[in-house]
């Protein structure tokens, strides 16, 4: 019998199925609980995971649980939830929730649940699901150096490079930062590259001039990838993910007094894609969407360029 603690996982998104597996890789036992779909389910638990029946009773069994969700409603539904972890959460389990969420719901409920005894570690994530299959997301840690030392050789089974940036909250305060920057970026490409198209420049020269300079970067490269190669699979990040993720930034901004108007001009962009039904497709696809907006098809304009 393994003498490590049990490792709950809930959420085997993109993201989470690549991370769970590592657990299992690092020899920890492993409880998890998907959502809809059963694929990733039935594949941890042949490579040896335990399905448990809710987060309830994941939390009885578990010494450490993980949560990959998708926003911070979703997470309040699993902790505080009449079959949530709270309902069998005994003192001394740890949560660490990597996703990406409201740092003021982050606050509230690891005050709610350190009147129980319970710690929450915010984790968010950095890099994409081709690392979290290979070991090799980033890591940004809200703890107590305590909880942080206690948790981290967890961590370290689907994290390259972890960071502690503080007490709890300022992992999920970090990822918005960070965020916000994607966000960014993505609205700024789209909108270079239709200009690009609109004054004769081809969505291929416009990569082959700022890839290889000071300006490119690897956020830069995927999103090109898509533009420019149609790749689909180059940047799995839905536009309705980082739609909720800059909403968050905006929320923060404002809560700190804070001037954001490039924040508020991204946020733009990223509320039209969902308001055309287009949240589910990838982050770069927001290029498609704001040639639209300017009489371009990108698709054609990219034959145009080969």
């Amino acid at each position: 019998m393994s003498d490590k603690p049990v490792i709950g996982f809930i959420g085997l998104g993109y993201m989470g199925h690549g991370m769970a597996k590592n657990i299992l890789k690092g020899g920890y036992p492993l409880q998890v609980k998907g959502h809809r779909n059963r694929a990733p389910v039935e594949s941890l638990v042949a490579m040896g995971a335990v399905e448990a029946a809710s987060p309830k009773a994941m939390a009885e069994a578990s010494d450490i649980i993980h949560l990959c969700l998708s926003n911070s409603p979703q997470v309040e539904a699993v902790i505080r939830g009449p079959d949530g972890i709270l309902a069998g959460a005994r003192p001394g389990l740890i949560v660490i929730d990597t996703t990406t969420a409201d740092p003021t719901s982050t606050l509230a409920l690891a005050a709610e649940m350190a009147a129980e005894g319970v710690t929450l570690v915010d984790a968010p994530l950095g890099r994409t699901p081709k690392e979290a299959e290979a070991g090799t997301l980033d890591a940004m840690v809200g703890a107590e150096e305590a909880v942080f030392e206690a948790v981290r050789p967890v961590i370290n089974c689907w994290a390259g490079t972890v960071t502690r940036i503080g007490p709890v909250g300022s992992g999920h305060k970090m990822k918005l930062l960070m965020n916000f920057l994607g966000a960014g970026y993505s609205a700024l490409y789209s909108e270079a590259a239709a200009l690009g198209a609109k004054v004769g420049i081809s969505p291929h020269t416009f990569r082959e001039v700022i890839g290889p300079s000071r300006l490119g970067s690897g956020f830069f490269q995927t999103f090109m990838q898509y533009v420019c190669d149609r790749d689909e699979e180059a940047h799995k990040f839905t536009i309705a993910n980082l739609s909720k993720d800059i909403r968050y930034v905006n929320a923060m901004a404002t809560e700190a007094g804070v001037m954001n108007v490039m924040a508020g001009a991204a946020k733009h962009y990223f509320t039209h894609a969902e308001a055309i039904g287009a949240g589910g497709d990838f982050v770069p696809m927001l290029s498609n969407h704001v040639g639209a907006l300017n009489g371009l098809d990108m698709a054609a304009e990219v034959k145009k360029g080969r």
